[in-house]
């Protein structure tokens, strides 16, 4: 969809109905991907085209994509948070502020056609998005963990292994349980873990750190801002806190009282973003 223009909106099919029904409706999609196995969980509509991709011909299809003219800020994908405070909103994120993101993570990272990245996170939440298109723009490997194995160590461990992955992401509470059921030294192949989403705790730092030949990102960032807006190689000796780190690319970070002033150092204050990776809008807000 993105080779053809248009901006994606995942749909979990784990997701309640309710929930489904809310996107597809506010998001106005006007074609839906599925396969046998899930549409009948998405409701019929004379205005969406419903392929199913189980039955899916494209023999037929030209082998070179069509030329397509895009414009920074045209949509590439919307996530819809999750409705904690209210009803789901889906943010428009754009075709500038994933470019961002990913340049700078290919600048501080640099992947090669040596490396392998693990694409495990759901494609309902952002990280997937860096996940699928960072290695196929760096022309690195992709290999997708089978459905569900994000919560399963031992899984994960042997796809790791058997892929020979060097790069992939966890969640602090995830990586802890990596951490404990498997042995990360098993993963040779393994050179960079990438953490988000949560606090990065100082004793599970120190514990990765000094069991496995391994380099850990602590990264933090809305799904309002292209995934991630502030980076952190951890070190050993660790803080007694991980930072969140230094703003990435093109992205600024403010810490300012309620009347929107700054506040000195030490002094408590909101944190605001600004910069080319801020999302366009909410979705019909």
């Amino acid at each position: 969809n993105s080779i053809a223009g248009g901006a994606y909106v995942p749909l979990d099919p784990s997701y309640p109905v309710e929930r489904l029904q809310y996107i597809l409706q506010s998001a106005n999609i006007d074609l839906l991907l599925t396969d046998s196995n899930s549409v009948h969980l998405c409701p019929q509509s004379q205005d969406c085209e419903y392929v199913d991709l189980s039955k899916l011909d494209v023999s037929g299809q030209p082998s070179v994509p069509p030329l397509v003219h895009w414009h920074p800020e045209q949509a590439l994908y919307v996530i819809f948070t999750s409705g904690s405070t209210g009803l789901p909103k889906g943010v428009v994120n754009t075709q500038a502020a994933l470019q961002n993101r990913l340049n700078w993570m290919q600048q501080e990272y640099a992947l090669n056609e040596s490396d392998c990245v693990l694409q495990k996170t759901p494609f309902s939440f952002d990280v997937s998005v860096w996940e699928f298109f960072w290695p196929l723009m760096t022309g690195a490997r992709l290999a997708i963990a089978p459905p569900e194995a994000h919560r399963q160590p031992s899984v994960l461990s042997e796809v790791i292994q058997q892929e020979q992955v060097t790069t992939l992401h966890f969640v602090p509470s995830m990586l802890n349980a990596f951490s404990v059921e498997t042995n990360i030294s098993d993963c040779v192949s393994l050179k960079r873990i990438i953490c988000s989403g949560e606090a990065l705790p100082a004793d599970l730092v120190e514990q990765v750190l000094s069991y496995a030949p391994v380099e850990l990102h602590n990264l933090y960032g809305p799904t309002e801002a292209a995934i991630d807006v502030t980076y952190w190689p951890c070190e050993l000796p660790v803080f007694k806190r991980i930072p969140i780190g230094y703003a990435i690319s093109n992205t600024q970070l403010y810490v300012l009282d309620d009347n929107w002033n700054s506040v000195p150092i030490g002094v408590p204050g909101g944190l605001y973003l600004a910069g080319i990776g801020l999302a366009r809008e909410y979705l019909a807000r």
